[in-house]
């Protein structure tokens, strides 16, 4: 895949920006196994990272550690590298370079030479969230990491409550329930939401419900904190029109969770309180604890947790 350094004016290398597996390891693609082994150099964020990827599939190729810290450092050796003519491979920890990882300044200079960058696409957080939570809608964008604090911050959160798409965010364990208050104060309560935990690994977890609902759980203790999350809120409605799920009194997600609702819907023998526990009950049978089934079916049904805890298991019949 790499020719021998020629003279000044020949072939020159080709980079390859590789996606990773986001989580599980059998995510890998074909090709990209192919590139990683066939070219004479990696780049990655995280060499240990990336060890363990290629101990897997007993990969021998030279690794060089290229991160935003050692970025200005590292760039011109591997420029130098690409214009020997020789390629070069780029990976991060998980995903595809340049995505909220860093790549984007070597990307950048060898484009700006002329040189030939070769995406190599492979498994996505952010798809992978999008196709989960279940409210993706037609047209959709993606935040990255909101600004920590300050201005810029509600600036940002500001554009996010105008804009009509779903929005996808990325945000690290600390900040998750900070991220929520804020994105149910800056864009309404009531809007859907998803927060995407784990993907692709063992304990991967989609909760889903309104924002509102969301940051409560999460300032409760009720959302597990550890691994990065990706979140994902649900398109902005025209104006004048609720949430499904909503009803036009202007009611706060809170209340929309923590309301009990009206009508016979929680009397013991009603059929929606009676499917909603069938609900938990398989998800139970499944492997689900029995608190985390009856979040997620209160979050989709509106019904109060506690009466949806203490269903019986599903027996057969």
């Amino acid at each position: 895949m790499s020719p021998d350094p020629g003279a000044p004016g020949g072939p020159r290398g080709r980079l390859y920006v590789v996606a990773t597996p986001i989580g599980n390891l059998g995510d890998v693609t074909l090709r990209s196994l192919e590139v990683l082994r066939g070219v004479p150099l990696v780049a990655a964020e995280d060499t240990r990272v990336t060890r363990r990827l290629f101990a897997r599939y007993e990969i021998t190729t030279r690794l060089v550690a290229h991160h935003a810290r050692n970025e200005a450092a590292t760039i011109p050796g591997l420029l130098d590298h690409l214009r020997a003519g020789f390629d070069l491979a780029v990976v991060t920890d998980a995903g595809t370079p340049l995505v909220s990882d860093p790549g984007a300044g070597l990307v950048a200079a060898w484009a700006a030479e002329g040189g030939d960058v070769v995406p190599i696409p492979g498994a996505s957080a952010v798809l992978a969230a999008l196709v989960a939570s279940g409210i993706a809608g037609p047209r959709w964008s993606f935040e990255g990491f909101l600004p920590r604090r300050g201005r810029e911050r509600r600036e940002r959160l500001a554009r996010l409550a105008a804009d009509d798409r779903t929005v996808v965010l990325f945000e690290a364990p600390g900040r998750l329930a900070g991220t929520l208050a804020d994105l149910a104060s800056a864009c309404g309560e009531a809007r859907p939401a998803a927060v995407c935990r784990e993907l692709t690994k063992l304990h991967e977890e989609t909760l889903r419900g309104s924002l509102g609902s969301l940051a409560a759980a999460a300032a409760a203790g009720e959302i597990d904190l550890r691994g990065e999350a990706v979140l994902v809120v649900g398109q902005r409605p025209p104006d004048g029109h609720p949430w499904p799920g909503v009803g036009r009194g202007g009611e706060s997600c809170a209340e929309v969770r923590t309301a009990e609702p009206a009508g016979s819907a929680l009397e013991p023998g009603s059929e929606a309180l009676a499917e909603a526990r069938a609900e938990v009950a398989r998800l139970v049978a499944g492997g689900a604890a029995r608190g985390a089934a009856a979040r997620a079916v209160a979050a989709t049904t509106g019904l109060p947790r506690r009466l949806l805890y203490g269903a019986p298991d599903a027996g057969p019949g």
